[in-house]
Formats: C-alpha cells, sequence, structure tokens
C-alpha cells in the first residue's frame, strides 16, 4: 500500500529503511524530540527486531515510512494504541532526515495519514501528545486541524495531548478529504 501526496509518500514499511532508522533512534537530539533516550542497541539486534516488526506486525498499530516524492526514505509515522471499541486511535510521526525540517514535510505526511485514517478505518477521534516545549510540531500539528485539549505528564515529562475528531476533520477536508 502506498499513499502520495503533494511532498510525501507513506508507504509500508521495509527491511530496507533500518538503516535510516537505526541512524535516527540512537541520534540524541531526535531522541529527546521523541521523549525517549537513545536507542542502546546493536544494530543487528535492531535489524532483527525490524525484521521481526515487518513479519508479524502488530493489530494494535500501522506503521508507515515516510519517502519524498523521489523515493527517498525522511522519516516515519504511525498510528497506535488503536482502540476499535472507542473508535480511537494515536499519531505518531518523526521526519528523521533534518534536510526536510521546517518544509512542510511533515504537515504533508500527517494530512494524508489522517485522511488514510478518516476514510479508509472506522476512527472517529485521532489524538497525539507533543512535548509542552516543542512548539514547532504543535503549530504543525494545528496546521492538520489538530487542538489542545489538556496538558499531560507523563514519565516526568509535561506534554500537550492534541486532537481531531472525524466531524471536524470532514468539515475542513469534507468527507473523502479532497
Amino acid at each position: 500500500m502506498s499513499l502520495e501526496s503533494k511532498k510525501v509518500v507513506l508507504r509500508e514499511k521495509r527491511i530496507e529503511d533500518a538503516l535510516d532508522d537505526y541512524t535516527w533512534r540512537v541520534d540524541d537530539e531526535l531522541a529527546k524530540l521523541d521523549a525517549t533516550r537513545p536507542l542502546n542497541m546493536a544494530y543487528n539486534d535492531f535489524l532483527r527486531y525490524s525484521q521481526e516488526e515487518i513479519d508479524f506486525p502488530s493489530s494494535r498499530s500501522k506503521r508507515f515510512g515516510i519517502d519524498d516524492l523521489t523515493g527517498k526514505h525522511i522519516g516515519n509515522c504511525m498510528y497506535y494504541d488503536i482502540d476499535t471499541r472507542r473508535h480511537e486511535t494515536e499519531l505518531g510521526i518523526m521526519i528523521g532526515d533534518r534536510a526536510y525540517w521546517s518544509k512542510g514535510y511533515g504537515t504533508d505526511a500527517v494530512d494524508t495519514l489522517l485522511k488514510y485514517i478518516f476514510t479508509q478505518t472506522n476512527m472517529k477521534r485521532v489524538y497525539l501528545h507533543t512535548l509542552d516545549w516543542n512548539q514547532r510540531a504543535q503549530k504543525s500539528f494545528g496546521k492538520s486541524g489538530f487542538r489542545q485539549i489538556k496538558q499531560v505528564r507523563k514519565r516526568g515529562l509535561d506534554f500537550i495531548q492534541m486532537e481531531i475528531l472525524r466531524p471536524e476533520w470532514e468539515e475542513i477536508y469534507g468527507s473523502n478529504g479532497n
């Protein structure tokens, strides 16, 4: 499966992403932005772990690689903690390639993922958590229609929870996302 938009293509994860993913996951600055610690695992172990995730995907999450329109892998996004009873899911994104920061690629990827979620699944609410000091991310999510809901403290860190509901998304983009 592949979803093309103005700037990016969202596609199934593949093992060829592992080197980029590993490089991004051991990066101190990216780990800080992702509210985690840099990965402390040998590449070969990470490669095996990545292959297992591809071979045995979870029913509670859907992961995508983000490519630019030339096919260059620039990041990843996903929706996870899928709650089929409440019809809601959490969204996550990382543009790992710094050359693509602050140029609209993240916003385009989020727009594309939201279109997929709201037109191809029965989800009614998509939410996310972003660090309270990460104004750039909050601004980007706001461009996609997310609104701030509340402050949340998790793992000793302060986050802003943001959400978009299906009717809000449909009001912005129409029921088919165009």
